[in-house]
């Protein structure tokens, strides 16, 4: 256990997992079509069980999934591309950025809009999409909807101070700001620690990313984090790829600013 701030976090003191289940489904001895000796009605529970063990699951093709979807159906893949090209216009590309400061908004989501009151029950209701984006020029949280029967813009939306979850693209690039900045070092030792190798890349690591607002908790934290909530701010909980945890949840990772600041 290290006492810089990149110290490698045992058991799960920060871990965050989620568990898998498998499911297991037992297939009867006849589903072969044969009988007797191969499991079927015939044979004993031991010889059935020896035969379901041997014989392979069947595993159905999905179908092909449709164009366009109805009613309340989530969106196909058709028509989140759709969506989202239609809500990136070219003035909306070419005047905001991304988390990286290139042309275009970070795009953040794209789901199935809710009907209106009047529409709710409807034979038919229209399908429309919600596409929202970051855009990183201006700090703004913006909400494209668009109509898919019509295929227009039919809304736009536009927030300050509003800071959804980071996408992945962010947190990547979190990491990849503190791994560039002197506050980085820590992470940097103790993954040499940890595995014998030097960390240079973000994909030497899982990390997670949450967003972070000045004054969460009882720290109001340093004068360089008092803008985060109005800036995109992010902690990172970091681990080394298969391996362990690496402690970085002091360090504040400012995406608009690219300033990394530690709390406490």
């Amino acid at each position: 256990m290290h006492r810089h701030l990149g110290k490698v976090v045992a058991g799960a003191a920060v871990a965050i997992t989620a568990t898998a289940v498998m499911i297991g489904v037992t297939l009867p001895g006849s589903a072969s079509g044969e009988e007797g000796s191969g499991g079927g009605p015939q044979s004993s529970s031991a010889e059935q069980g020896q035969a379901a063990r041997q014989q392979p699951g069947v595993v159905e093709e999905a179908p092909e999934q449709r164009k366009t979807g109805s009613g309340r159906d989530p969106l196909t893949d058709d028509e989140m591309k759709r969506a989202q090209s239609l809500a990136a216009g070219r003035d909306f590309r070419m005047s905001s950025e991304d988390v990286k400061g290139a042309k275009g908004p970070e795009r953040l989501s794209t789901d199935l809009a809710e009907l209106s009151p009047d529409e709710v029950g409807a034979a038919d209701p229209p399908r429309r999409a919600e596409v929202t984006y970051y855009d990183y020029k201006d700090d703004t949280y913006v909400t494209k909807t668009v109509d898919l029967g019509s295929g227009k813009v039919t809304g736009t939306d536009t927030q300050h101070g509003v800071q959804p979850p980071p996408n992945r693209d962010e947190v990547v690039e979190a990491a990849r700001l503190l791994m560039a900045d002197k506050l980085g070092e820590g992470l940097k030792k103790d993954f040499k620690d940890a595995t014998g190798k030097a960390l240079t890349r973000p994909d030497q690591l899982t990390v997670t990313g949450f967003v972070y607002r000045a004054g969460e908790g009882s720290n109001p934290g340093p004068a360089s984090v008092q803008d985060c909530g109005k800036h995109r701010c992010v902690r990172l909980f970091t681990r080394v790829l298969n391996g362990p945890w690496i402690d970085t949840r002091q360090m504040v990772i400012d995406l608009s600013a690219h300033k990394v600041t530690k709390l406490g």
